[in-house]
C-alpha cells in the first residue's frame, strides 16, 4: 500500500470520523444492550485499578456460554493476571491491562471423543475460528456491560495469529489448538476514542445478490484510515503497521498450514 494523503483531505477525514454516529432508530434509542454494543471501543491505555473477581469470573463465563457449531464449544481460553503473563512472556500485559485471555481455537479437545471432520481439515478450523470467535465476543461485550474496558490484539506484543508458533510453544499446545488473538481487559485511563470510520451501510448490506463496492467511497473509508490511525500514533503512521503486519504474514502463514494440515486426527 502506498496512500499519501493531504493536509486538507487528512483534516477532511478528522471532522468525518468525529462526526461518526451509530445509526440507531429513534425508537431504540434506550435500549440498554444496543447502548452497550454501539458505545465499546477498543481501548489502549488501562488504570491501575484491579478488576473484581466476580466481575471477571463474569467476563469468563460469557464466553463459555457461547452459541457454537453443533454446540461444539471448539475453543480454549487461557486466562492471565498480571503475575503469570509476565511469569509466561516476561513482560507486562500490553497496555498495562489487568487481565488478559488467549482466545484458542480448539479442535484437539473435541476429538479425544469425537471426530467430525477426519478429512476436511481446513472445514474443521474455520468452524473452531468462527465458534472461538464468537467467544471472544461474547467476552468483549460482556466486560462493556460490567463496566470493564478491552482491545483485541492480533499482533501487539505478539499476541495474536501473527506470532502462532510463539504462542503455540509458551503455551505447551497440542495440534489442533490454534492461538487466534489476545484480548487485554481493564480499567479505561481516559475517556473513549471517537467510533472508528465505518464504511456506510450500502457497502456492507446487500439483498439477493451481491453489490460491487463504490470505489470512491471505498478510498473515502482509507483516507479515514489514515488520517485517524496518524492522529492517534504521532510517532508512526498506518503505513508503517502495514509493514510490521506483512513482514510477519510469510511466517504465520507457513505456521498455520503446518498446524493445520499437517497433522495426525488420531493422535491422543
Amino acid at each position: 500500500m502506498n496512500k499519501k494523503i493531504g493536509l486538507s483531505t487528512g483534516l477532511r477525514s478528522l471532522v468525518q470520523i468525529l462526526r461518526g454516529r451509530p445509526q440507531v432508530p429513534a425508537s431504540l434509542a434506550d435500549n440498554a444492550l444496543l447502548q452497550v454494543i454501539f458505545n465499546r471501543r477498543s481501548v489502549r491505555s488501562f488504570t491501575r485499578q484491579d478488576i473484581p473477581e466476580d466481575v471477571f469470573a463474569a467476563i469468563l463465563e460469557a464466553g463459555r456460554l457461547a452459541p457454537s457449531t453443533v454446540n461444539l464449544q471448539t475453543w480454549s481460553f487461557a486466562v492471565f493476571n498480571g503475575d503469570t503473563w509476565r511469569q509466561t512472556f516476561n513482560r507486562s500485559i500490553p497496555f498495562h491491562a489487568n487481565r488478559a485471555i488467549i482466545v484458542i481455537a480448539d479442535t484437539y479437545r473435541d476429538r479425544q471423543v469425537l471426530d467430525v471432520f477426519p478429512y476436511s481439515p481446513l472445514v474443521e478450523h474455520t468452524v473452531a475460528v468462527m465458534n472461538a470467535s464468537l467467544a471472544a465476543m461474547n467476552m468483549n461485550i460482556a466486560a462493556e456491560a460490567l463496566g470493564v474496558a478491552s482491545v483485541m490484539l492480533s499482533e501487539t506484543g505478539r499476541t495474536g495469529l501473527l506470532d502462532v508458533r510463539y504462542l503455540s510453544e509458551k503455551l505447551c499446545l497440542p495440534k489442533g489448538a490454534v492461538p487466534l488473538m489476545t484480548m487485554v481487559f481493564g480499567y479505561p485511563r481516559w475517556a473513549y476514542p471517537p467510533m472508528p470510520p465505518k464504511l456506510p451501510t450500502d457497502q456492507v448490506f446487500f439483498y439477493g445478490q451481491y453489490v460491487p463496492p463504490q470505489r470512491e467511497t471505498m478510498e473515502t473509508w482509507l483516507a479515514q484510515m489514515v488520517a485517524g490511525y496518524k492522529a492517534g500514533h504521532l510517532r508512526s503512521s498506518f503505513e508503517d503497521q502495514l509493514k510490521v503486519y506483512q513482514n510477519k504474514i510469510g511466517q504465520a502463514e507457513a505456521d498455520l498450514r503446518e498446524m493445520i494440515f499437517n497433522r495426525d486426527h488420531n493422535e491422543n
